[in-house]
């Protein structure tokens, strides 16, 4: 009974290249922080290692027992808990909003339990990937395609997950989550008119949004509009004037130019507390390229593109639904989130706010992501072929 819970002697050995992949992003991470942070932590805390040590504390050794954990736990048992599990992540995104929540900065997305601080939406990467996997594993190729049922049950849920995520309001984390379940569903078998459909829902949703709240449209103005540091525009959106603040962009983009071909050194970034905003979380690629220079920087996207190329090929050689399906899920959070990430910092796509996997300051962020990596891990030792 035990070894079929806890599957130690079984199966082959994981892919220790992806492992490995994950190890070295680990340790880039732990340097760029250690960087990113090093001026804060002495102002702010009196101590250059203040977050370094705090990321070891509530992320790593936090994401390392989840890592173990899942590891050695079989990967099919998760679909006799993924419903209540994902219930139980909906109450915890609801109780933000009660006195139990904190709010920082404009924002709603942490949960206070004691002295457990936590967001609720990062681990809706784990339980909703691992649900939407159960769904749709129990269908088959046929019906998903000729069907409309799974897709509505889809749909539904999504909705849910995106309201709630929405409100906050963290547009980017719903657009993180809701893509990588749609890549599940359309990587899986759905229809063209499934795609269709989903696609124009998804503009419309874009669209409203933006007629709802013109901080939306602030954010995404700039991109549009890349000249000068703030200026103003004409662009009217409900009968409110937006202000296109481009500072974060260009201050991003100036510390990538510094960077230069080599970088100017480990610990050396000009940037990082004096303009740069935000250097520990959403601007961490800038502090990379800074430093490292475009050799860091395209070592650390080099590092994010062979995950997602090994993630790809563990997904082909499995022979198991619920495993491809989470394995599509997991790698496409992590892609998306990458891409969106190093596309802001590089002035790609509008700057919104998204950490760095494995690298950027969260606890939460990192201990939920090393614990998909253990239940990858367990998925690559189980359900695929050497």
């Amino acid at each position: 009974m035990f070894l079929k819970k806890f599957s130690i002697s079984s199966g082959h050995s994981p892919d220790r290249f992806f492992l490995g992949i994950v190890f070295l992003l680990v340790l880039i991470g732990f340097f760029a922080l250690a960087s990113a942070s090093s001026d804060i932590g002495k102002i702010e805390k009196n101590n250059p290692f203040y977050y370094l040590n705090n990321q070891i504390v509530r992320g790593f050794i936090p994401g390392i027992i989840g890592f173990i954990f899942c590891y050695f736990f079989y990967y099919r048992n998760w679909r006799k808990f993924a419903f209540w599990l994902f219930a139980l992540n909906i109450v915890l995104l609801i109780l933000i909003f009660t006195p139990l929540g904190h709010s920082s900065m404009g924002a709603s997305r942490w949960l206070n339990l004691g002295s457990l601080s936590f967001q609720p939406s990062e681990i809706l990467k784990l339980t909703f990937i691992l649900y939407l996997a159960s769904i749709f594993s129990s269908s088959t190729i046929k019906n998903i395609k000729s069907g409309w049922k799974t897709y509505w049950i889809f749909i539904s849920v999504s909705a849910v997950v995106a309201g709630l995520i929405i409100i906050q309001p963290a547009t980017t984390m719903a657009v993180i989550v809701i893509g990588a379940g749609a890549l599940m569903f359309f990587l899986y078998g759905a229809s063209y008119k499934h795609f269709l459909l989903t696609l124009l829902m998804g503009v419309l949703g874009v669209v409203a949004l933006s007629q709802m709240t013109s901080y939306r449209m602030e954010r995404i103005a700039p991109f549009w509009n890349p000249i000068g540091e703030k200026i103003s525009s004409k662009l009217v959106i409900n009968t409110t004037k937006l202000k296109i603040d481009n500072y974060h962009l260009n201050q991003a983009q100036m510390a990538i130019g510094t960077g230069k071909i080599w970088g100017v050194g480990f610990g050396k970034s000009t940037t990082k507390f004096s303009v740069l905003p935000e250097p520990m979380g959403d601007s961490i690629f800038a502090v990379i390229a800074e430093e490292f220079g475009f050799v860091g920087s395209v070592l650390v996207i080099g590092l994010f593109a062979l995950l997602v190329w090994r993630g790809a090929s563990l997904v082909l050689r499995s022979h198991d639904d619920f495993a491809r399906l989470s394995l599509i899920g997991f790698i496409s959070v992590i892609a998306i989130q990458s891409i969106i990430h190093i596309a802001a910092n590089t002035g790609l796509l509008p700057f919104t706010g998204v950490p760095l996997p494995f690298i950027s300051y969260g606890g939460t962020s990192l201990a939920v992501t090393l614990t998909m990596i253990g239940i990858i891990a367990n998925i690559s030792k189980h359900a695929t072929q050497r």
